[in-house]
């Protein structure tokens, strides 16, 4: 089974802790889960951001 980064970076960003997430995935490896984040840190480390809108969901 695959699961998507956006997906795995989707719930922590909503705060569903990694713990309840390899709950959820019982395939998905806490190494695997720090490979999604040491992937999106690589992807940004050498951008520049000017402007960053965020909605708040209420």
């Amino acid at each position: 089974m695959r699961i998507k980064v956006e997906n795995i970076l989707g719930l922590l960003e909503q705060g569903v802790t990694p713990q309840e997430i390899l709950a959820d995935y019982p395939d998905l490896e806490p190494e695997e889960m720090k490979a999604c984040l040491a992937y999106a840190r690589a992807l940004v480390a050498n951008e520049s951001i000017d402007t960053v809108n965020v909605e708040v969901a209420r």
